[in-house]
């Protein structure tokens, strides 16, 4: 979820402006900045993401934290954050929390009250109910960490498939690294069912059929190919050495990972699975 952050630094005054309702000020510039605040907090006080926005000069500081659970510190570090941005940058800040799961997202809302009348931290929760439902392609593309957020949030619901569909539209015109890491995102947040039928649409040539739909089916087939030798191997309890297993997992070819599917089934030791003179 940070990388989304760290990926588009804006994303994170959208989400505050559009989905959370909260006042952000106009300005030109965003971008990410160091998140360790060792010059105010203690060392071990480390925020996961700082988004800077800025006007010709600083006007917004945004903690953004990836919350995965409850976790009793953050009532204090969270306000040390907070401190330490508004001293080092010399402007306001905001705490912006982001989770997948809604009873964090509850938790991660609570008021933290520190202390003197009406001094009370307030965080900004972009939550599952907060992120929205994007299944329209434009939309997607329109905003491409958006659609990833939305199938995060959503992925599991009934209409995860087209979330998922929108989401990958948008990833396929985006740089390698990027569409990489969207495309896991995406399918890791479908239950199995929307997971098989966004495999079988890749695989039809469905509108975003590009070199990034069939690399990744091309990808699908070498993964289940290795696994099935491995698996193979450990069906008849021979041990497996790393240097084999990391050989069968690197492996590119479909050739070569059929032709040691073949073999798996009748080598004596996993070691001679790769020994090409008994191939």
């Amino acid at each position: 979820m940070l990388q989304l952050f760290r990926n588009r630094p804006e994303l994170a005054a959208e989400v505050l402006r559009d989905a959370l309702g909260a006042p952000v000020p106009r300005f030109t510039e965003a971008r990410v900045e160091p998140a360790d605040l060792t010059e105010v907090v203690p060392v071990e006080h480390r925020a996961d993401l700082v988004v800077l926005l800025l006007d010709g000069r600083p006007v917004l500081g945004v903690v953004v934290e990836a919350q995965l659970g409850r976790d009793p510190d953050k009532e204090y570090a969270w306000p040390s954050y907070l401190v330490a941005v508004r001293a080092r940058y010399r402007c306001r800040a905001c705490l912006l929390v982001a989770t997948t799961n809604e009873a964090i997202a509850a938790w991660s809302a609570e008021p933290i009250d520190l202390g003197p009348p009406d001094w009370v931290l307030r965080p900004y929760v972009l939550g599952p109910s907060a992120v929205p439902v994007v299944t329209e392609p434009a939309d997607a593309r329109a905003r491409p960490e958006i659609a990833v957020l939305s199938a995060m949030a959503h992925g599991q619901s009934p209409a995860g498939l087209a979330i998922a569909t929108a989401a990958l539209t948008a990833a396929a015109g985006l740089d390698q690294e990027r569409q990489d890491l969207y495309l896991d995102v995406v399918l890791s947040s479908l239950n199995e069912a929307a997971r098989r039928s966004l495999e079988e649409k890749m695989k039809s040539g469905y509108e975003f059929q590009s070199d990034f739909a069939r690399s990744y089916v091309a990808k699908g087939r070498r993964e289940g190919e290795a696994n099935a030798v491995l698996k193979v191997l450990e069906a008849r309890g021979l041990e497996i050495p790393p240097e084999v297993r990391e050989r069968v997992l690197a492996s590119t070819d479909m050739t070569e990972l059929d032709r040691w599917l073949r073999r798996a089934a009748v080598v004596t030791e996993a070691g001679a699975l790769l020994d090409t003179a008994s191939s």
